[in-house]
């Protein structure tokens, strides 16, 4: 049996904070389709269960034509069911403008754990939707039969990571020993696939597009093959229509403007142009060299969907250049170098005041 696991899919996000509205709108656009292409694929590939971890929208107001195409995916492949677990972002009103529920669609409570058994597989499919306020207790009245094989789904944050929101905080000692086949998690974008104990296996299938910088890389979701022994083998799909990346380019002391420039261009060789693209400048650079993002952005773009540079680089400051030097700049260095504190906000700190020192004898 062919089981097809997604999660943290964003429908509608907003995605306004560095595109245009034209781009957001295409996005978003791009976004339900990739969910739809995802359905077709499954459907090719003869899934029958769909697995969804939370997230399959991202806001309370999504927009009535978005709610009526994700309905009408979940109809029009009656031959798939549908088992929808909601996270901590699905607070929209999708299902109660439903006048009912298509009968391929399976849903679970906050209030306790629903199961719902596979015809003829042997296998059962076990949620709760979980957010902070839940219980302590609530993984000890999770009872599994071990003869049959589980898939238990949760919406919820590893708790190895920090927490920010209001989800839920899986413990995934606690999950170990439970006669777990497989844990179908989500809400971390990012695909991650490992043993849980000697029996099963969790997974985080990531998101289906990258919206932000903090999710880069290749974005999917994935097909299982199980039967009455547990899970046989898995695959991760890819059919996002744009890609993030986030690429570092080290500067040295001795780079100018013209190899900065040069530097740029080479690593942007290999990056599509219907990606979003962020440069991020890094290493050392001249005290006397000021970079212009904007400048380097105007030089190197190669009309990609979106495009950004960024200038983390340090100032390196030769203090024996100022060891002699009797005028203001040469005082205001020595000065800051006599400081009690680190390294770098000394160099920012004289990066700054000689850049004031210079305009303000141009001024004069």
């Amino acid at each position: 049996m062919k089981i097809m696991h997604c999660a943290d899919i964003h429908l509608d996000s907003k995605m306004e904070s560095r595109l245009t509205c034209e781009q957001a709108a295409k996005r978003r656009e791009e976004m339900l389709m990739t969910f739809h292409d995802s359905l077709d694929y499954a459907a090719e590939q003869g899934v029958r269960a769909v697995l969804i971890s939370g997230d399959l929208f991202d806001k309370r107001h999504i927009r009535k034509t978005v709610k009526d195409k994700v309905e009408q995916e979940i109809v029009s492949h009656r031959e798939m069911d549908f088992y929808y677990l909601r996270g901590n972002h699905d607070i929209t009103d999708f299902l109660d403008e439903m006048d009912e529920l298509p009968g391929n669609l399976h849903l679970f409570s906050k209030d306790k754990w629903t199961s719902y058994p596979l015809p003829d597989d042997n296998i059962v499919i076990t949620g709760r939707e979980l957010d902070a306020k839940a219980s302590p207790d609530v993984m000890s009245e999770l009872v599994l039969d071990q003869s049959k094989v589980n898939i238990v789904m949760l919406h919820g944050m590893d708790s190895e990571y920090p927490v920010h929101d209001n989800s839920y905080v899986i413990d995934l000692t606690k999950m170990r020993g439970r006669y777990i086949d497989y844990l179908a998690l989500g809400h971390i974008h990012s695909y991650r696939w490992e043993k849980l104990d000697e029996r099963g296996v969790l997974c985080y299938p990531g998101c289906m597009e990258g919206r932000g910088f903090d999710e880069c890389g290749k974005k999917g979701f994935v097909v299982l093959d199980i039967d009455k022994d547990g899970v046989k083998s898995h695959k991760f799909i890819s059919l996002a229509r744009r890609e993030l990346h986030e690429i570092k380019v080290e500067l040295a002391p001795e780079d100018d403007l013209d190899s900065i420039i040069s530097k740029v261009k080479d690593v942007l060789n290999y990056s599509p142009e219907k990606d979003l693209i962020r440069v991020v400048l890094t290493g050392r650079k001249n005290m006397d060299l000021e970079i212009d993002c904007d400048w380097i952005k105007d030089k190197t773009d190669r009309n990609f969907f979106y495009y950004e540079v960024r200038d983390d680089t340090k100032t390196k400051i030769n203090y024996e250049t100022f060891a002699n030097d009797r005028s203001l700049k040469g005082t205001f260095v020595r000065t800051v170098q006599g400081l009690d504190m680190d390294e770098e906000r000394k160099a920012r700190i004289i990066e700054i005041g000689i850049r004031a020192i210079m305009e303000g004898s141009l001024i004069e």
